[in-house]
């Protein structure tokens, strides 16, 4: 891994950290809300159901926008030996289903990003975004960070990459149950643990990071036993 790569990675898992694993639970609202309504006719939580949690697509992109955004997001936080990165994680399916869900007001955003996107690549580079080598897209990445990237109306280039961005935290650290952060693997670089049932005195007093296994999320919780009414 790069030095660039290593700095890249370093920013996203100190920003998480800091964030608390990005508050931890989840970060789609609305989808979150719904996995917590009553059940009508008990007034008991609703049994959460999970989303797949394999790397995947199709509940909004297609094969062309997934290959762009899992390149994108896997530059934004490359994989490394025993490190995981947006690919390993499978950021490309909880955005995937996020747009499909809880962002679906976000899919024209995304649908006029890509093609901005595609568009820069063909005219600066001769081609699109997923042929270009890994330094190349690194250049492009940088160019949209910087607002240096030409042809972008709305969104603009800036704001395309932050929202990228954060997405790509929040599918690297936000609870499995919304499709990323496979086999906990975001929460594992920064040591979160998760919705634990239960902290020992140790682990409340314990400054370092957690490790204790296993590491619980809301699909867990989500199958205890239901409420009698």
């Amino acid at each position: 891994m790069s030095t660039h790569d290593a700095t890249r990675r370093a920013f996203l898992v100190r920003a998480a950290a800091g964030a608390g694993a990005v508050a931890g639970a989840g970060l789609v609202p609305g989808a979150l809300t719904q996995a917590h309504e009553q059940r009508p006719e008990t007034g008991a939580p609703a049994t959460i159901q999970p989303h797949s949690n394999v790397v995947e697509h199709g509940a909004f992109f297609n094969d062309e926008n997934a290959a762009t955004i899992a390149a994108f997001t896997e530059r934004l936080m490359p994989g490394a030996p025993d490190k995981p990165g947006a690919r390993d994680a499978g950021v490309l399916n909880y955005i995937d289903l996020a747009l499909a869900g809880a962002y679906a007001d976000l899919q024209d955003f995304y649908r006029r990003g890509l093609a901005q996107l595609d568009a820069y690549c063909r005219k600066t580079y001769h081609e699109p975004f997923v042929r270009l080598n890994a330094a190349r897209q690194d250049e492009v990445i940088t160019a949209l960070e910087q607002g240096k990237a030409t042809g972008f109306t709305w969104p603009t280039a800036q704001v395309f990459f932050d929202t990228v961005r954060t997405h790509t935290m929040e599918g690297m650290f936000a609870d499995p149950i919304y499709g990323g952060n496979k086999d906990f693997a975001g929460w594992r670089l920064v040591g979160f643990p998760g919705a634990q049932a239960m902290f020992t005195p140790a682990d409340l007093q314990n400054r370092q990071a957690f490790t204790r296994a296993p590491m619980i999320g809301l699909q867990a919780q989500g199958k205890g036993p239901a409420r009698k009414a």
